[in-house]
């Protein structure tokens, strides 16, 4: 499988430790509950009866879901990177590729040789995340960066669980559209919003850095809450040897240290 390599090096921020043994067993740890509990929800929206349901409580769970949704693309991310599971690269592909499945059938391997390029050249020609060069507005780019993952494959696959689902599960249509459908669409315009247009858009001045990426400025809070700390974008490409979850870490000593 072409995966991104995990550098073996220490971090360019000398406090910013690593403990490779404790943070293989956590991000594992969180790698699978992120997985159980997109299951776990899944399972239990697609009982429910949307005709009892006010407006408000079906907007507030579809966008519960979408949360999910994304955290299951972070965690296909960091399987990328070899850090869901550093100790063992085969369990490390195992769950990435049951997330990333899950998330819309996409292939681990596929992604991964994707992700290597815009890693070795962001925001360039070459990097397969980034506009043309030409339409720069977010509309434009999202249009460009989706039909680039995309595949008819693909979308063949995901109408054909629809209407197994449908018909021999007896989910209901409704229920399907809310919790599955709708959610995992409205997470890749999240991923894309907050993981490559406001961090990889070109800045008045031209960029500044050789990631070509800049982060957003947010609590640990609320830069959970957006994407799973996608925003903190300059600290992943800086050290994308560190699993999502501990991005809040490396920001903040860049913080200090600037």
């Amino acid at each position: 499988m072409i995966l991104l390599d995990r550098p073996k090096i220490q971090p360019s921020i000398p406090n910013l430790k690593l403990n490779s043994s404790k943070d293989a067993y956590l991000s594992l740890a969180i790698a699978l509950g992120i997985i159980a509990i997109w299951a776990s929800s899944t399972a239990l929206l697609m009982t429910l009866d949307m005709d009892k349901l006010p407006p408000l409580v079906i907007v507030f769970l579809m966008l519960w879901q979408m949360f999910l949704y994304t955290g299951l693309f972070v965690t296909a991310h960091d399987a990328m990177h070899g850090v869901v599971f550093a100790k063992n690269r085969k369990i490390n592909d195992l769950v990435g590729s049951i997330a990333v499945g899950i998330y819309a059938l996409f292939s681990l391997k596929q992604l991964a040789k994707k992700h290597k390029e815009h890693h070795d050249h962001p925001a360039s020609e070459i990097d397969p995340d980034f506009h043309n060069g030409k339409q720069k507005n977010f509309f434009a780019w999202y249009c460009q960066f989706s039909t680039r993952y995309w595949s008819w494959t693909r979308i063949v696959g995901l109408m054909a669980i629809f209407h197994l689902l449908k018909h021999t599960v007896n989910f209901p249509e409704a229920n399907l559209a809310w919790f599955w459908i709708v959610p995992s669409i409205l997470s890749s315009v999240q991923l894309f919003y907050f993981g490559s247009y406001l961090v990889h858009r070109e800045p008045k001045g031209g960029y500044t850095n050789p990631h070509r990426s800049v982060t957003t400025n947010l609590s640990t809070f609320w830069s959970f809450i957006t994407c799973y700390h996608f925003g903190y974008h300059y600290e992943h490409h800086e050290h994308p040897y560190l699993p999502w979850w501990r991005l809040p870490e490396a920001y903040k000593l860049n913080k200090l240290d600037s």
